[in-house]
């Protein structure tokens, strides 16, 4: 599956500070601001707010 610019890969991270993450894709002409979900913290063990942190767009072939 081809990598698009108009579905990039975002990074929903935990707003309680626990370092939990998730990894999703976002469609840019549906939400073209940044997304934001409830989502589970397992050290917590509770659904928090996570906003979207962006990811630097480097192909995993051209990577170093």
């Amino acid at each position: 599956m081809a990598r698009s610019e108009l579905r990039p890969v975002v990074t929903l991270r935990s707003t309680a500070g626990t370092g939990s993450s998730y990894v999703t894709r976002k469609n840019r002409r549906n939400t073209p601001d940044r997304l934001e979900l409830r989502k589970f913290d397992s050290p917590l063990i509770a659904a928090v707010g996570s906003p979207e942190e962006t990811r630097p767009s480097v192909c995993r072939r051209h990577r170093r």
